[in-house]
C-alpha cells in the first residue's frame, strides 16, 4: 500500500515554527505607538526567537526587524519638499460597549490586504504614529505573517524608500492608494479606515475604530483575571511590560515573577513570564508558566498558542493534538497556523479525518497562501487516505508555491510515485 510517511524533520516544520508560531515576546502597553508615543518603536514577536533577540514575532516577523534600512534618503534623487514629510495618523480604538480595549491592541496598515503592524493603543484605547516607523515592532501571538517585507523592500501598494513614514518619488495619495488601517484584537472584527486620498496637510485623527466582538469566540488574547488583580500586582506586571520595551528583560522577569507572586490567577504575567523564560530557550519553565496561566484563566487563548508550539517541536503529538483543539474551540477564525499543528498531530497519530479536516480549514483560513506547508501537509493526509488525484493538487499547488524548497526534490518524487500509482488505476 502506497503511504508517504510524514514527520516533523520531513516537513521542514522548524522553519514554519521560525516563521508563524506564537510569540515568545510580550506586547508592551501603550507607549510606542500610543497617543504621545513614538509611533510603534517596540513591538512584537509571533515566533520563537523571542524577546532577547534583536529589534525584531508573529503580525509581523519572528526575530528580525520587519522593517531593514532602506537607501539612504542623501543618496536619493532631490524630491520636491511636500513629498519629504512624515505622515502621522492617531485616533481612538474602543469596544463596540464603549469600553477601551483592556489590552493593547496593534494598529495595522493594511496595503492591497497585506497587513503590516504600525503602532498599539494605550490603556485608554488612544493611538498615534509615524506611517512606516515601526521598525522596532515585533508580531504578537494573534499575528499570522512572516511573508510581508516592509517599505522599502517592495510592499504591494507602498513605494520603496528608506525605512520610515516617507514617500520619496511618489505623492501621498498615489503611496496610500488600496490602504487603510485597522485594529486587530482576535476574537474581535474592527472598523476600517480608508487611507487613500489622504494628503499630508489633513487632520491627522481618523476618529474611533470600533471593535465588534465576533460571534461563537469564547477565548480571546486578553484575561479577565487582570482586572481582579491587586494595585501591587498590577504595579509590578505594568512595570514589567515598560521594561520589556526597554529591553530589559533580566529585570522584567523579576517583576512579573514579583506579580504573579502576589496574586496567583494573574494570567497576563503568567504569560508574559512565560515567554521571557520561552525566548531564553528555557522550555521547561516556559511550559510552567505557560500551563499556571491556563489555570487562572482557561478562556485566556494565548497561552494555549504557545504550548502548542513548544509540543509541536518537541514531535509530542498527542499533547499538540490536544492543546491546539484547546485553542481552536476557543476561536475557531483566526488561526490558521494552529489548525496547521493540528492536521500534523493527528497525521502522526493516524487520526485522518481529523487531520484532513484541519488541513483544510488551516487553508480556507490561508487565503493568501503564506504557510505553502499546509498544500504538503493534506497532499500527504490525502494519500493515505487513498484519494491520490486529491493528494497530487495538493503536492502541485505546494511545489507550485515553495518550488525552491529544501524537501521540493522530495515532493517531486512523492508525486511521480502517485502518477504511476494513478496510472495504474490503484
Amino acid at each position: 500500500m502506497f503511504r508517504i510517511r510524514i514527520s516533523l524533520a520531513a516537513l521542514a516544520l522548524v522553519g514554519v515554527l521560525q516563521a508563524q508560531e506564537p510569540a515568545p515576546a510580550p506586547a508592551p502597553t501603550g507607549g510606542g505607538g500610543a497617543a504621545g508615543g513614538g509611533g510603534g518603536s517596540t513591538q512584537q514577536p509571533t515566533a520563537p526567537g523571542g524577546i532577547g533577540q534583536g529589534t525584531s514575532t508573529q503580525p509581523g516577523n519572528p526575530g528580525r526587524n520587519p522593517f531593514p534600512q532602506g537607501q539612504d534618503p542623501n543618496q536619493q534623487r532631490q524630491q520636491m519638499p511636500e513629498m519629504q514629510r512624515s505622515l502621522f495618523l492617531s485616533g481612538k480604538v474602543m469596544l463596540d460597549d464603549g469600553t477601551p480595549p483592556p489590552e493593547p491592541v496593534t494598529i495595522e496598515r493594511v496595503c492591497n490586504g497585506n497587513p503590516r503592524p504600525e503602532g498599539y493603543t494605550d490603556s485608554k484605547g488612544r493611538f498615534s504614529f509615524e506611517l512606516g516607523r515601526n521598525s522596532a515592532m515585533m508580531a504578537d501571538a494573534s499575528t499570522n505573517s512572516g511573508a510581508f517585507d516592509g517599505i522599502g523592500n517592495n510592499t504591494p501598494g507602498m513605494p520603496q524608500g528608506r525605512g520610515g513614514g516617507n514617500f520619496p518619488g511618489q505623492g501621498i495619495e498615489q503611496a496610500l492608494m488600496g490602504c487603510e488601517i485597522r485594529a486587530s484584537f482576535p476574537g474581535f472584527r474592527s472598523d476600517v479606515v480608508n487611507l487613500a486620498g489622504r494628503r499630508l496637510m489633513d487632520n491627522p485623527d481618523v476618529g474611533t475604530i470600533v471593535l465588534h466582538r465576533m460571534a461563537n469566540v469564547e477565548g480571546f488574547t486578553f484575561s479577565a483575571t487582570s482586572g481582579l488583580a491587586p494595585k501591587e500586582a498590577r504595579k509590578a506586571f505594568e512595570k514589567g511590560r515598560e521594561l520589556i520595551k526597554k529591553k530589559k528583560f533580566v529585570e522584567a522577569q523579576k517583576e512579573f515573577e514579583k506579580a504573579t507572586g502576589m496574586y496567583e490567577k494573574y494570567a497576563a504575567a503568567w504569560y508574559d513570564l512565560g515567554r521571557i523564560h520561552e525566548s531564553n530557550q528555557q522550555t521547561e519553565p516556559a511550559r510552567k508558566a505557560f500551563e499556571a496561566s491556563i489555570a487562572a484563566d482557561k478562556k485566556y487563548v494565548s497561552p494555549y498558542l504557545n504550548l502548542s508550539g513548544i509540543y509541536a517541536k518537541e514531535a509530542n503529538w498527542e499533547k499538540t493534538a490536544e492543546f491546539t483543539a484547546k485553542a481552536l474551540k476557543l476561536n475557531p477564525f483566526e488561526y490558521p497556523t494552529m489548525y496547521f499543528y493540528n492536521a500534523v498531530a493527528n497525521l502522526n497519530l493516524n487520526k485522518l479525518d481529523e487531520a484532513e479536516k484541519s488541513a483544510r480549514e488551516a487553508r480556507k483560513l490561508d487565503a493568501k497562501n503564506r504557510m505553502p506547508k499546509i498544500d504538503h501537509v493534506l497532499g500527504i493526509i490525502l494519500s493515505q487516505k487513498r484519494d491520490l488525484p486529491g493528494a497530487k493538487e495538493s503536492l502541485t499547488a505546494y511545489l507550485k508555491a515553495s518550488p525552491k524548497a529544501t524537501d521540493a526534490d522530495a515532493v517531486r518524487k512523492q508525486l511521480e510515485q502517485l502518477d504511476k500509482l494513478i496510472a495504474e488505476g490503484q
